[in-house]
C-alpha cells in the first residue's frame, strides 16, 4: 500500500477509522529529537549540503514533492538521533541516498539505487541498504510519518467556511507553503500541526484577508494547539510567504537557470541569519 502523507495511519485502521486524536497524540514521535537545534548533532552546513543534494535529485529525476519531503523528514529524526562524523562527508551522503531511497520505497515510485547516485561517491546497493536499517532502527521504525498534510482537512473543517471551492483553493495554497517552509530550520521545532495551522492562517491571510480573523480565531481555539507556538510559527511563516512573494521570479526559475538547489538554500539560509 503506497504511503499517502494526507492518510499516514490507514494501514492500521483498515476496518475502523482512526480519530484526529490519534494523529495529535502521535505526531511528537514523528519530529527530531527535542533540543535538536540546540545539540551536537545539528550542524547547519550537513543540514543546508544535505537538503540542498535531495532537492537536486528531486529536479533531476523528476520526483514527486513529497517523496523529497518525505526524505527530508526522515533526515532530520535520523540526523538528531545518530551524530554524523564531519570528517566523513561521503557519510552523509550515503544518509541522503539511503533517505531517498526509503521515501520512494514509501510512496511506491520507481527509484533505483543508480538513479540517485551523487556526484563523487557511488556506493553499492547492499551499503546503502545497511544504512537504511540503521536509519529505520534510529527512527524505530516509524515511517509513516505524521507530518502537517493530514492536519490540514480537520482545521479546515473546524471553520465556518461554506464554500468547497473556497476550502480547496486555502487548501492547495497551504499545501505550497508547507512544501515550500519545510527547508526553513526554524520550523524543526513547530509540531506538524502547528504547522498545518499556521500555513492556513498565512493562505487565508492572503487568499481571503476578509475572513482571516474569523479562520484564525476558529482554528487557535483547538485545545490541541499551543497559542504561544502558533502565534510565532504564523509569524515566521508569514515572514517566509511575504519573502516569497518579493523573490517570486527568482525562485521559480532558479532550477532552469545557473543557480543550483545549493546557491538558492545557502540563500535561503543567508537570509534566516540576518
Amino acid at each position: 500500500m503506497e504511503f499517502d502523507l494526507e492518510d499516514p495511519l490507514s494501514c492500521f485502521k483498515e476496518q475502523e477509522a482512526y480519530t484526529i486524536t490519534e494523529l495529535f497524540a502521535s505526531e511528537s514521535d514523528h519530529m527530531p529529537a527535542p533540543n535538536y537545534l540546540n545539540s551536537t548533532h545539528f550542524r547547519a552546513s550537513f543540514r543546508c549540503e544535505a537538503i540542498s543534494l535531495i532537492l537536486q535529485v528531486q529536479f533531476s529525476c523528476n520526483l514527486d514533492p513529497s517523496v523529497a519531503y518525505l526524505a527530508i523528514n526522515y533526515l532530520h529524526r535520523f540526523m538528531s538521533r545518530q551524530e554524523i562524523p564531519m570528517e566523513k562527508p561521503w557519510l552523509l551522503k550515503l544518509v541522503v541516498i539511503s533517505c531517498l531511497s526509503l521515501a520512494s520505497k514509501m510512496k511506491n515510485t520507481p527509484l533505483s539505487i543508480s538513479d540517485i547516485q551523487i556526484e563523487g561517491c557511488i556506493f553499492e546497493s547492499q551499503t546503502v541498504g545497511k544504512m537504511e536499517l540503521l536509519i529505520l532502527g534510529a527512527l524505530e521504525w516509524r515511517m509513516r510519518s505524521i507530518t502537517p498534510f493530514p492536519f490540514l482537512h480537520f482545521f479546515i473543517s473546524s471553520t465556518e467556511l461554506k464554500d468547497p471551492s473556497l476550502k480547496q483553493v486555502l487548501k492547495e495554497q497551504a499545501t505550497k507553503i508547507i512544501f515550500n517552509a519545510h527547508n526553513d530550520i526554524k520550523l524543526l521545532e513547530y509540531k506538524p500541526s502547528t504547522i498545518a495551522a499556521s500555513a492556513l492562517i498565512s493562505a487565508s491571510r492572503e487568499l481571503c484577508p476578509q475572513q482571516y480573523t474569523m479562520l484564525r480565531a476558529s482554528i487557535a481555539a483547538c485545545e490541541n494547539l499551543d497559542e504561544d507556538s502558533l502565534t510565532k510559527c504564523i509569524d515566521l511563516m508569514q515572514e517566509m510567504v511575504m519573502w516569497t512573494e518579493a523573490n517570486e521570479s527568482t525562485i521559480d526559475t532558479s532550477f532552469l537557470s545557473t543557480e543550483t538547489p545549493v546557491s538558492v538554500l545557502e540563500r535561503s539560509i543567508k537570509r534566516r541569519r540576518i
